[in-house]
Formats: C-alpha cells, structure tokens, sequence
C-alpha cells in the first residue's frame, strides 16, 4: 500500500478540479484579490449554512479566537475557561491577551468540556468559557448553556474541527455546531473538513451590534476608512481562499459523510477488541470526524506508532502534552492542574487516517495492520 495520508488533500482536489480551477481563474481575472465579490458571497453561504446571521471571515482560526476576545472588550486577568485538552491556539489567545486561563478537565468519552469541571471552575472574574468541539464532536451544549446564561457569561464555540456537525437540544431541535454560542470560530486550514488552500477563517454571531465590533477590530478597528475608532489588527481570507470555500462548501456535507463512512469502518473493524476504545459517537450529536481518535488500553503507544510507519501507515497524537504544561504558560502555574482526564488521555490516544478519499482497500489495510500491531 503505497502513499497513504492522514489527508489526501491531492486526490480530493482532483475530484473537484474543474470546479476549484474555474474558480480561482475567476479571481485571477477580476483582479480583487482582497475584498473581492466570492469573499461577500462566502460570507453570505456560510451564514445559509450553519444558521446564523453574521460571518466575518479573517486570516485563520486563531484570529478568530483573537478577535472574538477582543470584541468582548475583556481586560488583562480576566479568567475565561477552557479546555486543557485541546490545540494550543485555543488557550494561546487567552495568553496573548494577557487573560488568565482556567483549565478544565474534558468527558472521557467524548473528549469534549466536562459540564462539572466548568461550574466548578467558575469565579467572580470568569468572563468567557471556551467550548471546543473536538476532532469533529460537538461539546454537550445544552447544560453549558445554561450554566453560561446561570451566570451571565458569553460563550465562545471553538468550532475550528467541527464545521458540518449539529446538535440537539432536548425539545427536539437540532442545530449546526457554530450557531449556538455568542461567537463562535473556525479555521479553514487545509486539512479541515472545510478547509482551503491556505490559511483561512471565520467568526460567526447572531449579535448584530457584536458583528459590527467583530468586523471593526478585524479590519484596524475602523468602520470608515482612516478613521480607527478602537485598537483591532489586519485579519481578511483573501479572495481565492473565499473562491476555494466556495466550491468546497457545496461538497460539505458530502465530505463529512465520506469521513462518518471511514469511521464507521474502523469502528466495525475493531467492535469488541480490549485493546482498542472507539471514539464514542455522543446520541445528541452528529461528530463529523475531523480525526479518527482511538484510546489505546494496556499497549505501548510509542511502540504501535514505529510499527504503523514502517508498514507505511501514518498516524498521530492529538495532542502529546496538554495545554496546562506547555513551557510558554509556565508564569501562569497551571503545570500543578490536577486533571485526571485529560492527563489519561494525552498518554493513551492515537488517530489514523481520515478523509473524503479513503478507499475500502485502504481501510482494510489499516486495520489490518492496526489489529496486528496491537496483538
């Protein structure tokens, strides 16, 4: 088995090709490179899609975090609660805002904010919970709602890996990921479920007067040009990642579908196996796959990791060392947290491949393979 990736990216551009390449063409002929027409469309198509009323696309994920805390005019010290088991930009914003983090501990099953780790958590001085929709499964929405509403403080999605998933509420309704906090975020990068081919992202609010500050502080903080009304920075999705957004948008759901199929596959292949723990797939959410994520019990992680790369099988750890020990928030102490959970997991997850492209013949390789090196 020859060339397998986490993303095959390639193949999946080849299968779009007329589209993406008339698309870009399109760009490159108007000129508007910055601002131009797909990037207002985008905007528009994307509001359509996860039900909101507002989208203001920026430079990437981490901008969108950035500006989203920016926008709620948060000051230095501010406590704003987050998961520790989740990709560093999640908590790297917090820091550069000269914020305070507090970190929680995440559901061993579906690895997403723990309801009671954040009311515990909870202080005088929170003035934000960060939700993180993790490797495509939407965080359990409902009571952390209610919690945040309990105490009059916003949220913010982290939606950055679950663009195309849902939830439902316990009357029935059933609504996209990144339409249920204040603001919430996402990243357009490559290898995401809606990804383009750069970097890219985007806010989403139904808070019309919190759009007008979100668009403002991405564009130097002005409303009229020249005039800087408050500090902001210069974060825009240039025109031909808006045009690739555009195309792939339409194959959206067709994508996740593709990615719930592979999962699917690996979960029948290792149904009933000690060694192995499938991701579990939560009963009021719709996990869309961003990683295929596994526990592994009583095997040398390290070990199955070489075994994978020389029978030419990638894999990777999602993520090594949790937030709250990272060396660049040593001033802030969190290294002593006791988060059981969340240290467990670090030690013991592992994700295969996972994309539109996967063949059958590719899946059985894998887990072939896979179900071999972990006896």
């Amino acid at each position: 088995m020859q060339n397998l990736q986490m993303v095959d990216l390639k193949r999946q551009y080849n299968k779009i090709k007329p589209e993406i390449d008339t698309a870009i063409q399109h760009v490159i002929d108007s000129t508007a490179f910055i601002g131009g027409s797909d990037v207002h469309h985008l905007a528009a198509e994307l509001a359509t899609y996860v039900g909101v009323k507002h989208v203001i696309p920026c430079a990437n994920g981490t901008d969108a975090l950035q500006i989203a805390l920016m926008a709620l005019g948060l000051q230095p010290g501010d406590e704003v609660i987050t998961p520790s088991f989740t990709y560093i930009a999640t908590v790297e914003v917090v820091a550069l805002l000269r914020l305070t983090p507090v970190f929680v501990d995440v559901d061993p099953e579906t690895f997403t904010m723990d309801i009671e780790s954040v009311r515990k958590a909870i202080t005088p001085k929170t003035k934000a919970i960060i939700p993180v929709h993790l490797y495509g499964q939407c965080a359990d929405m409902e009571p952390l709602m209610a919690l945040a509403a309990e105490h009059n403080i916003p949220l913010i999605e982290d939606n950055a890996q679950a663009i195309g998933g849902s939830y439902t509420f316990s009357d029935g309704r059933t609504v996209k990921t990144g339409s249920m906090g204040l603001i919430s975020c996402t990243s357009f990068f490559p290898s995401k479920n809606l990804g383009c081919y750069g970097d890219g992202g985007a806010i989403f609010t139904n808070d019309d007067a919190m759009a007008e500050r979100l668009k403002m502080i991405a564009n130097h903080g002005q409303k009229v040009k020249y005039f800087h009304e408050m500090v902001g920075c210069n974060s825009r999705l240039d025109t031909i990642q808006a045009a690739v957004l555009r195309v792939k948008l339409r194959h959206l759901d067709e994508y996740c579908d593709a990615r719930r199929a592979a999962a699917d596959y690996y979960d029948r292949a290792f149904a009933g196996n000690p060694r192995i723990t499938t991701p579990v797939r939560a009963a009021n959410a719709r996990h869309v796959f961003h990683q295929y994520t596994l526990k592994l019990n009583g095997v040398d992680r390290d070990t199955v990791q070489s075994e994978l790369a020389a029978r030419g099988i990638p894999s990777m750890i999602y993520y090594p060392v949790p937030s709250h020990k990272q060396e660049m928030l040593r001033e802030y102490g969190t290294a002593s947290n006791v988060l059981p959970v969340t240290d467990m997991l670090n030690k013991c997850v592992i994700s295969l491949p996972i994309h539109t492209e996967l063949s059958e013949e590719e899946l059985s390789y894998i887990t072939k393979n896979f179900l071999e090196i972990t006896g």
